[in-house]
């Protein structure tokens, strides 16, 4: 059986005229689209162009909901209650699911601080949980893989889908490196690619200790406002066609 595997971006980070990203051209080489939902990046008009150019490339749409913090891009940790939590996230999904035409997503993937702040697991990555299934429990909800936060969404009944990230370093526990500390991200294309290969198709990362780490995921994450993110996102597609990887949105092919 070959190995089926997602590869997705984040998308519409625009915001009115400033544009970040290449969406256009990313669009092309991905299985799945995280579209921001207008409270860390981008805004209605520019929610409805990403979803049409998802759906016109017939890519799985999800959506990408983050902290209310446009001016710190969802990066700084808020100290939001889960019960606000769960209803920003209820909020931002019910408005990209709006404008899809199927009127219903493919995932789910929290943005930025409030994904890392639910890696730990806890009443925060619960409200997520419950955000998601009270919008769709069809949903695929996007979570790091190996994660306490994992465990937890699956003991509450939600799909889950395990990320693993093509340009970010792990620590030997599996946990991402912080963006402050040197390394985190991987600019080298060669050492994205090998590494990308290597944990889809043997389960296994180099963390930035050197140590080797068991990673189980299901889908693959690259960030298109890296320089050069056209180019290598597809150079990493086609080594893993190479590799014998079928790459395909979530759940495509597989059972509910």
């Amino acid at each position: 059986m070959p190995i089926r595997f997602d590869f997705n971006c984040d998308m519409g980070e625009s915001f009115g005229d400033w544009k970040l990203g290449l969406d256009e051209e990313v669009i092309r080489v991905v299985t799945s689209a995280n579209v921001a939902c207008g409270f860390h990046a981008g805004d209605p008009a520019i929610m409805r162009r990403t979803v049409r150019l998802a759906e016109a490339h017939v890519v799985g749409i999800g959506a990408h909901p983050g902290f209310p913090d446009l001016r710190g891009f969802g990066r700084r940790n808020l100290a939001a209650t889960p019960d606000e939590v769960r209803d920003d996230l209820v909020y931002q999904v019910g408005a990209l699911t709006a404008f899809t035409r199927a009127r219903r997503l493919q995932h789910v993937k929290p943005h930025g601080a409030l994904y890392n702040m639910a890696v730990p697991g806890g009443p925060l990555a619960r409200a997520i949980g419950e955000a998601v299934l009270e919008c769709d429990p069809s949903m695929f909800l996007v979570v790091l893989a190996g994660s306490k936060w994992a465990d937890e969404a699956a003991k509450m009944g939600l799909r889950v889908a395990r990320e693993a990230f093509a340009d970010r370093a792990l620590m030997p526990d599996g946990t991402l490196v912080p963006r402050s500390k040197p390394g985190a991200v991987i600019h080298d294309v060669q050492q994205v690619i090998e590494r990308s290969v290597r944990l889809v198709t043997e389960k296994t990362v180099v963390a930035i200790s050197g140590e080797i780490v068991h990673v189980e995921a299901d889908t693959l994450c690259l960030h298109g406002d890296t320089p050069g993110a056209v180019a290598l996102a597809s150079a990493l597609r086609s080594a893993l066609e190479a590799a014998g990887v079928v790459l395909a949105p979530l759940g495509a092919g597989k059972a509910a």
